[in-house]
């Protein structure tokens, strides 16, 4: 499931726009978890974080930047408590940074939509036609 997701979300930075949802991401990553279930929408969270974690640890941007959450304006807590294990600040002052979220997302395009940075840490083959629609 964490390769499905990352991978998912590196086509989905390299060929549309805007963001995602966890309802999305589950639906088109075909990850067959239910967000009524608290336990499995931890799950997702967590992989999310994980598979966040690795990508800032191999020196790539945050992934799960592109997923907002649902009623919270782009990102929840767990987003920016994220950031603060990575290093980035303090989880209240980086939730305040107006433009900390349209940086990230800037960034992790920039990146994955490069063709060197693509062929050399994606670990993918191009790519799904499902995801050359724009949402």
């Amino acid at each position: 499931m964490f390769d499905r997701i990352r991978k998912h979300l590196i086509l989905f930075a390299r060929h549309q726009v805007g963001t995602t949802s966890y309802l999305n991401l589950i639906q088109e990553a075909d990850l067959g978890l239910n967000l009524d279930n608290s336990h499995e929408k931890s799950r997702l969270k967590e992989l999310l974080a994980d598979i966040s974690m690795a990508e800032y640890a191999a020196g790539r941007p945050i992934l799960s930047c592109l997923v907002e959450v649902k009623g919270h304006k782009g990102q929840g807590d767990t987003f920016y408590k994220l950031c603060e294990q990575l290093g980035m600040g303090e989880w209240r002052a980086l939730r305040r940074q107006e433009d900390l979220l349209k940086n990230l997302r800037n960034e992790c395009r920039a990146f994955w939509q490069d063709e060197n940075q693509f062929l050399q840490h994606s670990q993918l083959d191009e790519l799904p036609q499902q995801l050359s629609r724009t949402s």
